[in-house]
Formats: structure tokens, sequence, C-alpha cells
């Protein structure tokens, strides 16, 4: 159910399962944690850049 939430109901439950099956053929077992951190960082990033405009922005008003 959560991942329905993240997916936004674009994928069913088969769809995310072959997705993440063929994530760990192609990564391998060992990668996929470097992988998710990448993301994670680059998420945070993002975030960070985001708050930091809008703060920007509201300084600007």
């Amino acid at each position: 159910m959560l991942l329905n939430t993240i997916f936004l109901g674009m994928f069913g439950h088969w769809e995310i399962l072959i997705i993440i099956l063929v994530v760990v053929i192609i990564f391998g077992g060992k990668k996929i944690p470097e992988l998710f951190k990448g993301v994670g960082e680059g998420m945070r990033e993002f975030k960070k850049a985001t708050k930091e405009e809008e703060e920007d922005s509201h300084e600007k008003k």
C-alpha cells in the first residue's frame, strides 16, 4: 500500500515487483544500497535548494 502511495497509483503490485526484480538483476544485491544512498542524497540536496529558494523569495517581498 505504501508503494502505491509513492507511485501515486500509477503501478500495480505486480508491476512494482517486476521493476524491483529487474533492478536487482541489473545492479546486483551489493550495488542497491549504494544506488539508494545516491538517490537519497540527491533528494536531500533538491529539498535543501528548494527550501533556500523559498526563503529567498520570502525575504524579497
